[in-house]
Parts: structure tokens; sequence; C-alpha cells
């Protein structure tokens, strides 16, 4: 007999917006948060910025003290939206302002997830090299990997993404919250390069 989650059509959905150092002190980061407030429609300069890719004028705010880690009205922060652009420039820049990689979106997700999920192969490289949380699961009950998975097409971007991940310590057995694995999704689903990389 099949199992349940095999059987049941995957839920598609809106993408998600998945080196964290010592954390400033608080004053400094309530300094930030007043120089990151939010404009029109809830978003901060920072992350309008980010959203567009607009590097020097990201550079720019954070030299002022813009904070990464503002959130907006959607649950939205200039680190987060990284993960949904892939921008590894950006990304970097980032980095460089300690943003907190335990945040999450509003689908509990860290950024690494949507990265995942959109085929950002050089942005999972890059960020599975800090300290974020590769097996992470979000609110719908999906790692990175079963993102990459469960929402990719199976081409040669998430076979990539697929090794990146395994290679940084995602867990092939983390299941979904069917109790479907990350293996079973790729056999039902006829992806036989990710099925040959998760029984390696």
């Amino acid at each position: 007999m099949q199992r349940r989650g095999l059987r049941r059509q995957c839920p598609r959905r809106r993408p998600e917006p998945h080196h964290r150092g010592a954390r400033s002190h608080p004053a400094d980061r309530q300094g930030r948060a007043d120089r990151s407030r939010s404009g029109r429609g809830g978003a901060a300069p920072l992350l309008v910025a980010v959203t567009r890719d607009r590097l020097d004028v990201a550079r720019l705010l954070l030299h002022h003290g813009a904070d990464p880690d503002a959130l907006d009205d959607r649950h939205d922060t200039p680190w987060l939206v990284t993960g949904v652009t892939g921008s590894v420039p950006m990304a970097e820049l980032l980095l460089g302002h300690d943003p907190d990689l335990t945040l999450r979106n509003r689908y509990g997700g860290v950024s690494i997830i949507p990265a995942s999920e959109r085929g950002h192969v050089a942005y999972v490289r890059r960020v599975a090299r800090t300290s974020i949380d590769v097996n992470h699961v979000n609110d719908l009950g999906w790692t990175a990997l079963l993102e990459a998975v469960i929402l990719g097409d199976g081409s040669r971007p998430y076979v990539e993404i697929v090794d990146i991940l395994l290679d940084h310590g995602a867990d092939r057995d983390l299941a979904d919250a069917d109790g479907v694995t990350p293996l079973e999704h790729a056999r039902a689903r006829g992806y036989d390069a990710i099925a040959r990389r998760l029984t390696r």
C-alpha cells in the first residue's frame, strides 16, 4: 500500500520570501531599529534596497545604521529576503553586519529554505557555510531539503542544491508532516538523479 503522503497532491503555495556572531549591545540594536523604521507600505528602506538588489543603496543604509533584522508587516527582514532573491553579493554584504540567521519568515522558515525551493544554487552554497540550521523545519513541516525536492523540478540546479545540503549535514531521513521522506518524494516524482543522491 502506498503511504498517504505519496498519494496526496503536495500543496502549492506562494514562495517563501528557511554566521551569527556575537550580538551587539541592546542600545546599539535599538539605534539600528530607529534608523530602520518602516516607510510606505511597512517596508523599511533597507528591505526595499535588498529586494531590488541595490548593493550601493544597501551599503549606504547599513553604514548609517540600518538594521538587517528589521521586520516589516509581512514578517520579512532584509536578511530573509536574500533567500528569495538569491543574491550572493547582497548576502555577503549583510553577513558583515551580523544578521540573525535564526529569524523566521511568515512561513516559519529561515533564509536557506526559500533559496532551496527557488533553485538558488550559489546562495545555498554560500549560506550553508554559515551557522544556519540546514535542518530547520518550517510551519509546513518542510526542511530546505524537502523543499528542494517537493517544490523543485528535479533539474540540475536542484540536484546541486541537494548535494550541497547533504554535504553540510542535511538529514536525508527527516520526513515531512505526513511521514514522507525526501527520498520517497523524489521517487514519486521520478527525480532519479536526486533519488540516487539520497541513497548514497
